[in-house]
């Protein structure tokens, strides 16, 4: 007797990609302005505060929370080379490169942490917002031995 198995998968409904990329360019430039300080400090982080705390509504609204832990490696992507670049700008070309290093491998587990706190906080107030799921079958059907 053979046993056949089916598996069925929702695909998740959008896709966050373009979002994702645009959120990461806009804090590639926050974090670029903010370490060369070639811009108001306040001003800046508000700037990353806001485009992030939209990005994590966003997320939360179409219900891809997952994607929390994923954008913070994305962001890093996006701003290793500015902000390497922003470091050697403030402080020269020798200890910016120093600096720079430091930023771009232990500096961005803070970064990436403060990023992901905030997503994360956003998305779940987007989903808080948008309310329960509104699914009418059940997500599973278990068919026994005997219908088949």
């Amino acid at each position: 007797m053979a046993n056949v198995v089916f598996q069925f998968r929702e695909r998740a409904r959008g896709n966050v990609t373009t979002p994702m990329v645009l959120w990461s360019s806009v804090m590639a430039v926050v974090l670029f302005l903010i370490e060369s300080r070639l811009a108001p400090h306040a001003t800046i982080v508000w700037v990353g505060v806001g485009a992030t705390a939209l990005f994590g509504i966003y997320l939360g609204w179409r219900r891809r929370t997952a994607a929390v832990f994923v954008a913070p490696f994305v962001s890093w992507l996006f701003a290793w080379l500015p902000l390497w670049v922003a470091a050697m700008i403030h402080d020269g070309i020798i200890n910016g490169f120093l600096r720079g290093l430091f930023l771009i491998t232990f500096g961005w587990i803070a970064i990436g942490f403060g990023e992901f706190v905030g997503l994360t906080v956003m998305a779940f107030l987007g989903r808080l917002f948008r309310g329960p799921a509104n699914r009418g079958e059940p997500d599973v059907v278990i068919f026994s031995p005997k219908d088949l």
